[in-house]
């Protein structure tokens, strides 16, 4: 099968080849064929090392496609069934697990790092994220696995997979934002723009959404921000808005020290701060002991939009069938395999919110 391959961390191109090969299902595992699949901005942080993969691997954590091979002990699925994938599937055995945070169950993701499921020739290849979506079929375990109904076109299922569910996931379940509250989102990609869409479902009166990239100030608006400013002038607009007291919830989708510092001092006394953006591990940010003791700011994680996938899949797809969420308006492009490289030079870019890949 053809398969876009991360042949070394730190190589900006992905080299196309079609003699990649998966493992056959192991008991509880099952394999799928790639219908669509979603080009992150986390893809480009797996290649340059931000965050951790394995290579000669293959890229890609937000897909959704068709079952067609499933393990002798799985029984809930069967081929032709349409799913979602998931880069944290739970185990639901863990203390992560039986706390209530399946999003934070490290069983799967540990798992792999030691073992890949794909091959080219004799090499081994890992998946990225346990997935590796730029790639026509994959294995997973059958927990990595939700199924959907039919009716749900593949590119919106990929999506939700990743970029829909961490931002909207964010706000009603890591900050769980109520009605009539002020929020502001600092970052307008895919995630940012999901970000700002869990606010409006969420009910928040004013909505401020923040990127350097003037050009991406009506698309936020378009999806639900009231107002939109570069990074220099959200200090004015918060003495607007706010009379400079603050917002109630800020949230960081870029993952940089100065985003994130940005957001802690735009929140109110007694407000939350809440980091979506995935930054570099090397990467600090400072606060004195004084302002943390003081102004009561809550500073929350937002690993995965603290999502219960079985549940939060299908709240998301209901709320798109619903047209409480505008996921096809997200797309900004539809690409090939072929022209992933080409993707991957536009997401760097920075002016589109999410390029699906679709598959034949």
């Amino acid at each position: 099968m053809k398969a876009a391959v991360l042949n070394a961390i730190g190589d900006d191109k992905l080299e196309l080849r079609d003699d990649v090969t998966t493992i056959d299902p192991e008991p509880h595992q099952v394999r799928i064929r790639v219908r669509a699949t979603g080009i992150c901005h986390s893809d480009l942080s797996a290649m340059n090392g931000t965050l951790p993969a394995l290579a000669p691997g293959i890229v890609g954590h937000e897909g959704a496609g068709e079952v067609v091979e499933v393990g002798s002990a799985v029984t809930d699925l069967a081929p032709g069934d349409h799913v979602v994938v998931s880069f944290v599937p739970p185990c639901g055995n863990c203390p992560a697990c039986f706390r209530g945070q399946p999003h934070l169950c490290g069983v799967h993701a540990i798992k792999a790092f030691m073992e890949p499921r794909f091959k080219a020739g004799e090499q081994p290849l890992f998946g990225f994220a346990g997935l590796g979506t730029f790639a026509e079929e994959l294995v997973v375990p059958r927990e990595g696995a939700v199924k959907i109904d039919d009716d749900v076109p593949f590119e919106i299922a990929a999506l939700v997979a990743c970029g829909v569910l961490t931002g909207v996931g964010a706000v009603i379940n890591t900050a769980r934002v109520e009605p009539g509250a002020r929020v502001v989102v600092i970052g307008c990609g895919g995630v940012g723009i999901s970000t700002i869409q869990g606010a409006r479902v969420a009910g928040a009166s004013t909505i401020v959404a923040v990127d350097p990239l003037v050009e991406k100030h009506d698309v936020a608006k378009r999806f639900g921000a009231t107002h939109a400013t570069t990074p220099e002038g959200l200090q004015e607009l918060n003495a607007q808005l706010t009379a400079s007291e603050g917002f109630d919830y800020a949230f960081d989708v870029v993952g940089a020290p100065v985003t994130i510092r940005n957001a802690f001092d735009v929140a109110r006394r007694g407000g939350t701060v809440v980091v979506v953006g995935a930054g570099r591990a090397d990467q600090m940010v400072q606060f004195s002991a004084q302002e943390l003791f003081l102004h009561e700011k809550r500073i929350l994680g937002s690993f995965y939009g603290s999502a219960t996938i079985r549940r939060d899949y299908r709240r998301m797809l209901d709320l798109w069938k619903a047209g409480r969420l505008d996921i096809e308006g997200m797309i900004s492009r539809r690409i090939t395999l072929a022209d992933i490289n080409d993707g991957l030079q536009a997401l760097r870019g920075g002016t589109l919110i999410r390029q699906v890949v679709t598959f034949d």
